[in-house]
């Protein structure tokens, strides 16, 4: 194969990791040489994120570097696709004249037609309608061979008014079941024993299409999918959280006891200010149907400190839950002041010294609460998905039922012989370490 080496480079969440996959798909079928690495390639696509301001300092951070590449002579064309070009058109263009390439959320699908421009010294710019971008371009997946992302849905109908993705990434789209079973089943067959669903709102799969939501039957069909073994779901809207899905997760094995639940806040107050729906009221009795109903379950949240008339006794109502409710993974980011949403206008904006102390208020917090569940874990037998094996420390590292990859913790362990990738085992913990576990393989 004699194409262009082209490279990725994929910023962000998950949801745009599976939009790189996509457009490595397209590139790869054009006859690209798909390269690890952007030295000594002919090009790179950054995808970017833009959805807070870290997320866009960390994209135009990654794109002078592929600048410095490229004038040094080590890269040939630099091609910038996402959110960042969809929120920032023109100012993208203006400000980074190193770009060779635009694409924005709508002109993914155009990545072949960019590169090949490019690649002939023009400028070209692809930003198109999100609401237009195709759902089901296949993908080269990109994640280790037995776990991958499992896209439902595309876009968002929210408007939390702190958010900006529903601009960028279009309304709400859920793709046709029958497409997710497909692409599961070639998942699968790829070598996947784990797939992640998600989507902005993966609680609302369906509701557009089908007039209803289709989130538990999309489940019954992928657990019998035979070589699949864990289901994790991602970004269930609380409110949104019916008993059919309830039921699902508390009976199929298949389905792991882990859900991510975004609440952001929990201050009525707050929550009103956000366009968020649902109280705290609804969220405490939520957590109370979930623990009752599906044993072993581990809750994992997200939460934005430093909104817009959060005082102090507004914080401390979230300290306080935290305390009392004790959700096993949380994450907490600084409120971020995003132009073009309602909550950058509002009053009563919180100083960023008070946002950073805030967090990491939480994140004592939380280390706590992980600290002590991991206690709990000890002398436990877990089955454990292997990741592979760390010759340094002498021990292979995995993942529990109660980590999602690279948000979560690890499982390291030893064994007589050496574990496949991907691999399966049951391991007894026998200590605990700053989120992580340790243990020993049963059988192996």
């Amino acid at each position: 194969m004699n194409g262009p080496k082209v490279a990725m480079v994929s910023l962000g969440c998950a949801k745009n990791l599976v939009s790189s996959e996509q457009m490595l798909w397209l590139l790869s079928d054009m006859g690209c040489r798909i390269v690890p690495e952007p030295s000594g390639a002919d090009a790179v696509v950054v995808n970017t994120c833009g959805f807070i301001e870290s997320a866009k300092r960390e994209a135009i951070e990654t794109i002078l570097e592929m600048a410095a590449l490229k004038s040094a002579g080590k890269l040939g064309k630099i091609l910038v696709a996402g959110c960042l070009v969809e929120r920032y058109r023109g100012e993208v263009r203006d400000e980074l004249p190193e770009v060779d390439g635009l694409l924005g959320c709508g002109g993914f699908h155009e990545i072949r037609d960019v590169l090949f421009e490019a690649l002939q010294g023009k400028k070209p710019v692809r930003l198109g309608a999100p609401a237009e971008e195709p759902l089901d371009t296949p993908r080269l997946v990109t994640t280790p061979a037995h776990t991958a992302y499992l896209k439902v849905a595309e876009g968002c109908d929210n408007r939390c008014a702190y958010c900006v993705i529903p601009s960028l990434r279009g309304p709400f789209r859920s793709r046709p079941m029958a497409a997710l079973i497909e692409e599961a089943r070639q998942l699968a067959a790829r070598g996947a024993k784990e797939l992640i669903l998600v989507a902005q709102d993966t609680t609302r799969y369906g509701l557009d299409l089908y007039g209803e939501r289709r989130l538990p039957a999309l489940l019954d069909e992928l657990c019998r999918i035979e070589s699949l073994r864990w289901l994790r779901l991602h970004y269930l809207y609380p409110d949104e959280i019916d008993d059919a899905l309830i039921e699902r997760v508390a009976r199929e094995e298949k389905i792991v006891k882990y859900l991510d639940i975004p609440l952001q806040h929990i201050s009525d107050k707050l929550l009103t200010a956000m366009n968020r729906r649902g109280t705290r009221r609804d969220v405490e009795a939520l957590i109370e149907t979930l623990r009752a109903r599906i044993p072993d379950l581990v809750l994992r949240t997200s939460l934005i400190v430093g909104l817009p008339g959060e005082g102090e006794a507004e914080f401390e109502e979230l300290c306080a839950f935290l305390r009392a409710v004790r959700m096993e993974r949380v994450g907490v980011f600084s409120y971020s002041a995003e132009e073009g949403t309602p909550a950058a206008e509002m009053p009563d904006q919180v100083p960023e010294e008070i946002k950073k102390r805030r967090a990491e208020v939480v994140t004592e917090i939380q280390t706590e609460i992980m600290d002590d569940f991991n206690a709990t874990l000890q002398g436990r037998i877990l089955t454990v998905l292997t990741e592979g094996y760390d010759r340094y420390a002498g021990c292979h590292i995995g993942r529990s039922w109660a980590d999602s990859p690279d948000v979560d913790g690890k499982v390291y362990f030893t064994a007589r012989s050496r574990v496949p990738e991907g691999e399966m085992v049951r391991v007894r913990v026998t200590g605990t370490l700053e989120g992580d576990l340790f243990g020993k393989a049963r059988g192996v």
